[in-house]
């Protein structure tokens, strides 16, 4: 009964994305869990709320189509019953192909469905240590000193690092909508606005934002079991800041994140030179997020950049870019595709301190690892997907890449294993990947459905 003090046999500690998902997958099959979350008493860079499942980067789950291999993720783990994905669903906002959520309602709903499980018991407080006992780690990069130093103790080898970066949001109201166009590059929808630009408005920008002053990456807390500190710059190459990218030569950007591909502004009748993208960000339609603006530019510096793009003159900044430490374990040493830590039996490890990325790679990763937590203390086997599945595939790269240049990993179609050999365009490909991992899904579903 809720409020009624019980024996914990699992603890999760952490409540991001994979530990409230883990937590859940626990609860659900008969165990008592006891999840740990030192927010709000004890709080992040990042973070701005004590809310479980805080989305703190983008607003975004990425693609819903069959065939794309994160539309593929998220159909497994509906079909494994995912509460996130459930709840993401539900708070859906507008954004054409893609799942986008209002995050405070995504961030309350998961945190009022965990915190009234009767299996499951929320404790607010920073955990130091690794627990002896059957346990899920999922404290996501910004895990604290002194977790990470207990981490660093059990694994007995470096912690890998890189510096992540998020992007600004601004007022919709805010947005000069006479000099934007609405639609997105598979369907005409204003749940993207485009900012177009010109080549001589495109070139200005890049130099501005290659040139503007940023905010000094600090010295981060000394790393307890090297005895060294981290101090170069070292950038997680699937977000890196637009001022990094924007150093690295003046088309980079138009390549990038600023591409036009399939956009005609309806003004003109022609592709701009580049865009820069806002989604929106929420129900009410009042905020949006710079699309691949991920920064780490002094505030003053954002204004006065982002200012320069078409529409954004008088952009109100309701949030503005920031950049913190993110920690991952080195997987392929010391992870199994089961999410089981190679040492112990009864201890798992899930979400972005594994080295996934992106929010449904963390939730997956957190499915897993609950759900066979739950098999271990029912005295069940362990079991690792299918790598034909999609998420089979991501939690078997993890644990088998390359120890030496391992770097975090979205959901691709590249993970899994290659088709046949014989001519087809990109489209053929990714269906044939879909429609087989969906396959090897179902199979796989019944098979344990037995066990």
């Amino acid at each position: 009964m809720k409020g009624q003090a019980q024996i914990p046999e699992l603890v999760v500690l952490g409540g991001g994305l994979a530990g409230s998902e883990a937590a859940w997958q626990a609860a659900e099959r008969g165990i008592r869990v006891l999840l740990i979350e030192m927010r709000p008493s004890k709080t992040t860079g990042a973070h701005q709320t004590g809310d479980l499942a805080e989305l703190v980067c983008s607003n975004s789950l990425g693609s819903l189509l069959p065939d794309r291999a994160g539309g593929v993720l998220k159909s497994e783990l509906e079909g494994m019953g995912s509460l996130l994905i459930a709840c993401a669903l539900e708070h859906a906002v507008p954004a054409g192909t893609a799942l986008a959520v209002d995050r405070e309602a995504f961030a309350r709903s998961v945190t009022q469905r965990i915190e009234s499980h009767l299996r499951i018991e929320v404790r607010r407080e920073e955990a130091a240590e690794i627990p002896s006992g059957p346990a899920i780690v999922a404290t996501g990069p910004l895990t604290s000193p002194a977790l990470s130093a207990s981490i660093g103790r059990l694994t007995g080898v470096d912690h890998l690092y890189f510096y992540d970066a998020v992007a600004p949001i601004v007022a919709a109201e805010s947005v000069d909508r006479s000099a934007v166009f609405g639609d997105s590059r598979n369907s005409l929808s204003e749940d993207y606005l485009n900012c177009p630009l010109g080549e001589a408005e495109y070139h200005r920008l890049v130099e501005e934002l290659a040139g503007a002053e940023r905010i000094p990456l600090k010295v981060f807390e000394e790393d307890v079991h090297r005895g060294v500190r981290a101090g170069a710059e070292r950038f997680f190459e699937g977000c890196l800041p637009v001022e990094v990218l924007a150093e690295r030569g003046m088309e980079t950007l138009a390549y990038g994140p600023m591409r036009a591909v399939g956009l005609s502004d309806p003004r003109t009748g022609k592709r701009p030179y580049a865009v820069v993208q806002l989604r929106r960000e929420n129900i009410a339609q009042t905020l949006y997020n710079l699309v691949g603006f991920q920064t780490n530019l002094l505030e003053v510096e954002q204004r006065r950049v982002f200012q320069m793009i078409p529409g954004l003159g008088n952009a109100e900044f309701v949030r503005y870019g920031q950049m913190h430490r993110n920690t991952f374990l080195n997987a392929p040493r010391l992870l199994l595709p089961t999410m089981q830590f190679r040492g112990r039996n009864d201890l798992f490890f899930a979400g972005q301190l594994t080295g996934v990325e992106g929010y449904v790679g963390n939730i997956a990763t957190g499915l897993l690892a609950g759900w066979n937590a739950a098999r271990v203390l029912q005295g069940k086997e362990a079991l690792a997907p299918p790598v034909g599945t999609m998420l089979g595939a991501l939690c078997n790269y993890i644990a088998t890449a390359e120890e030496k240049h391992f770097q975090p990993m979205k959901a691709n179609f590249g993970l899994l294993p290659p088709l046949p050999k014989r001519k087809m365009g990109k489209p053929e490909r990714s269906r044939l990947y879909a429609q087989r991992a969906g396959e090897e899904f179902e199979r796989w579903q019944a098979e344990t459905s037995k066990s």
